[in-house]
């Protein structure tokens, strides 16, 4: 078949690169603008433009199919593939391609629906995700879905690492429905199950609640971790928290207090404490908790918010 990729992050390199590779003919990839990134303000493709052009496929750039509507429909596509793109697509679009779009979405809907489903798996302390292959329609991750596959989270993944792990066998997933669908054996049925979203995820996600259990407190930093990166407050300072685990066998802390103990930075929770690993202060590099601890006043004892 003639296909249409769309996609902008790294997490859909691995679904462009698969389709590449395959029997299909990706006749254009569709991503967002190029952006500026790092201290240095460069404008920078996405990962999706970056893989395209090494892979000699054709790049639309547009913040909306819409603004490239004139370019597509000259175009005689079987099918459109979208994973993580950024933005909708709507009619006429949406039936442009004679098979109209796919969607490969990292949660098993109808369960996360949104813009970060594997964040939001994280943060509210779900045992398993996945990844699910459906029909795009009008409504946000509503159509039938072709092809799904469940992925344990356990008890330490970030989201970061999930994410990667999910746009590998996910990208396998949406190239089996990709072939079932030109063989004409592909069989979409209905989503089933309590609807829940996953809204984009704001800095205020970010903040640790030290006031939680600590499983919430802990499976908050994994959820936002790396972006856009779990932070609290120690006075007028915000550190970052890049990495941190359940302390285990020791005592409970005020909710807030810092314990500095045998080399070890621990926090107090509603629970049991939560051992800081890896920070970054303010302005500074990331750096163990325990360096960090060192370098402050000796009769300091730090009330984080």
């Amino acid at each position: 078949m003639r296909l249409v990729v769309a996609g902008s992050p790294a997490a859909a390199v691995p679904s462009l690169t698969t389709l590449a590779a395959s029997e299909h003919e990706i006749v254009r990839v569709i991503t967002r603008p190029a952006t500026p990134q790092g201290r240095k303000r460069l404008l920078t493709p996405t990962p999706v433009a970056l893989e395209a052009q090494r892979l000699g496929v054709p790049v639309l750039e547009a913040r909306r199919l819409g603004e490239i509507e004139h370019e597509l429909h000259p175009l005689s596509v079987d099918l459109g593939v979208i994973v993580a793109y950024g933005a909708l697509v709507r009619p006429p679009l949406l039936s442009w391609p004679r098979l109209g779009w796919i969607n490969l979405h990292f949660s098993l809907l109808p369960r996360w629906r949104g813009a970060a489903p594997v964040q939001h798996a994280i943060i509210a302390g779900d045992s398993e995700t996945g990844a699910t292959v459906f029909q795009l329609t009008e409504g946000l991750d509503e159509g039938d879905w072709y092809a799904r596959l469940v992925t344990p989270i356990g008890a330490q993944r970030t989201a970061g690492s999930l994410l990667d792990e999910l746009s590998r066998t996910g990208a396998a997933l949406v190239s089996e429905v990709v072939d079932a669908l030109a063989a004409g054996t592909a069989n979409a049925r209905p989503q089933r199950g309590v609807v829940t979203l996953a809204p984009k995820l704001t800095r205020d996600d970010a903040a640790v609640r030290w006031a939680e259990p600590v499983e919430a407190v802990y499976a908050r930093v994994r959820g936002v971790t790396p972006e856009p990166g779990a932070f609290t407050r120690w006075g007028d300072q915000v550190i970052k928290i890049h990495e941190a685990a359940i302390a285990r066998d020791t005592a409970p802390i005020p909710a807030g207090t810092m314990l500095r103990a045998a080399g070890r930075v621990l926090v107090g929770t509603a629970t049991r404490p939560l051992e800081l690993l890896r920070v970054q202060p303010a302005g500074k590099q990331p750096m163990s908790a325990a360096d960090w601890a060192r370098g402050l006043p000796v009769d300091s004892e730090p009330v984080f918010a």
